[in-house]
């Protein structure tokens, strides 16, 4: 049987994910936000404490991607090359060093989720809509300039859970981007066994790592945010306090490594 994921099948074509080196360029909505500090030090992986300095910062991503394997057959399959996320990235400190962490994120892609969990990023499905843009000046679409407005929403299971507007103003001279923070999350796969519940097969603290990295200029402006409660979600837990900016941008990236920071075998 083949296929680095599961399924597996005698061809290994059936895995949801193939290996790495995975690449992605994405069109990138995020507001900089301050939520209470003490609901962010309630989802804080073990290892890592509030951030000193700005215990209650977080960032909310509304992502349209698109991505390849090594083999670039997605490309051709754009169902199988496109799809949309939103997460969460919230601030700590992880051995006197500024990081973030991720406690919840949704996809709309099950090649996606699963390449998520590998990772450790905590994926659940839902629907993540962002405003295009257009080169041609259009009332159908904004321009990445002053003035350009854009929007996004999140919903899951039927119901809305989050939905951001950002005015565009000018390129940041201080940014706020996916990566300029290391991302520290957790790996955790349970085991059914009966008595075994509370011994995961995985639980570990895994730091992320990006290649390649590219961006566009980032555009920053006024923004807005808000999170609606849900019965099976905790994003309202949350919400912003305090909108700072937002931003928008476009990069490209590969993943092809993991660091493995800590067993948190003990800490179930």
């Amino acid at each position: 049987m083949q296929g680095f994921s599961v399924p597996r099948s005698p061809q290994g074509r059936t895995s949801l994910t193939p290996p790495p080196p995975w690449y992605y360029a994405g069109n990138l909505l995020l507001v900089d936000y301050a939520a209470d500090p003490q609901a962010v030090a309630a989802v804080l992986p073990p290892g890592l404490t509030p951030d000193p300095r700005d215990p209650g910062g977080c960032t909310a991503f509304f992502v349209d991607w698109q991505y390849a394997s090594t083999s670039g057959e997605e490309l051709t399959d754009p169902v199988r090359s496109q799809y949309h996320e939103f997460l969460i990235l919230v601030n700590a400190a992880y051995e006197g060093t500024a990081v973030q962490t991720c406690p919840y994120i949704y996809v709309d892609r099950d090649t996606s989720m699963a390449r998520g969990w590998i990772q450790g990023w905590p994926k659940k499905i839902g629907q993540v809509h962002t405003t295009r843009p257009s080169p041609l000046p259009s009332p159908a679409a904004p321009q990445v300039g002053p003035g350009g407005l854009f929007a996004a929403s999140l919903s899951s299971n039927g119901r809305r859970l989050a939905e951001a507007t950002l005015t565009l103003e000018h390129v940041s001279t201080d940014p706020v981007f996916l990566g300029h923070r290391s991302v520290i999350n957790v790996r955790h796969f349970p085991r059914l066994s009966a008595g075994q519940h509370d011994k995961p097969a995985v639980h570990e603290l895994v730091r992320s790592r990006l290649s390649g990295v590219t961006r566009t200029d980032i555009w920053e402006g006024a923004a807005t945010l808000s999170y609606h409660p849900a019965p099976d979600a905790e994003l309202d837990a949350l919400a912003p306090r305090q909108v700072r900016r937002g931003y928008r941008y476009s990069t490209a990236f590969q993943i092809d490594d993991l660091d493995v920071l800590a067993d948190l075998t003990g800490y179930v």
